[in-house]
């Protein structure tokens, strides 16, 4: 895996799934949708810092989100469903009416640290 390049899954989390009962409008849901998590090792070895901008590429597009330090395995990189990863996932369902929403290879470009 190339230097600034990690594995991308995305999913469902507390905050974001109470922000589309209240309102997708509303700070919670976009704050929820907009923070890429990445592990501590890759926070250090990327020199980023809890609420730095980052930009994320996939074959498909791309998202400008902040990052965020969680408790993840190093190499991957976590963000909640929303419209930053509907950028990032391809239209492709395969039949099941549901788009791939994992294991995607994202390249890192940092924009603030």
């Amino acid at each position: 895996m190339s230097e600034r390049k990690l594995i991308l899954i995305t999913g469902r989390t507390t905050h974001q799934g109470v922000g589309i009962s209240s309102g997708k409008h509303l700070e919670e849901y976009q704050t929820a949708t907009n923070v890429v998590q990445f592990s501590p090792a890759d926070m250090q070895r990327f020199g980023l810092h809890d609420d730095d901008m980052v930009r994320l590429k996939t074959i498909y597009g791309t998202a400008t989100v902040k990052c965020r330090s969680a408790d993840l395995p190093e190499g991957l990189a976590f963000l909640a469903f929303g419209p930053a990863a509907n950028q990032l996932v391809g239209g492709e369902t395969h039949a099941s009416g549901m788009p791939d929403s994992k294991g995607f290879e994202i390249e890192l470009e940092v924009l603030s640290a």
